[in-house]
């Protein structure tokens, strides 16, 4: 876990809000990709750049634009 990955209490809190339709392929974490979310938007770092352990970037990038 990373300094400011999100805690299990606050992830209890986030998740609820989510939606969990399942479209075709099983759905990666959301807590992972949520913290590679947060994670790039505190550094401003390209999407690209996103570490490995949050998951694919371009996952990321469209969670981001989903939500």
């Amino acid at each position: 876990m990373a300094r400011f990955d999100l805690t299990d209490f606050e992830w209890s809190v986030i998740e609820p809000l989510l939606p969990t339709k399942v479209r075709g392929v099983k759905r990666a974490d959301d807590g992972r990709l949520l913290n590679g979310i947060f994670w790039r938007l505190r550094t401003g770092t390209p999407w690209a750049d996103i570490p490995s352990r949050y998951g694919p970037h371009t996952t990321c990038l469209n969670r981001f634009d989903r939500w």
